[in-house]
């Protein structure tokens, strides 16, 4: 249409940062395997 061949192209920026599914892998590592691994030696 009309206004989109008026609107300035923003070109895209670049992507930061890690992919959500690795991210919350390492999240779910660092909390759920730190906390077994205190837990069972607290047990004992």
């Amino acid at each position: 249409g009309k206004v989109r061949s008026q609107t300035p192209k923003i070109e895209a920026r670049p992507k930061k940062g890690t992919i959500p599914r690795i991210r919350n892998r390492y999240n779910f590592n660092k909390r759920i395997l730190e906390a077994s691994s205190s837990q069972t030696s607290e047990r004992i």
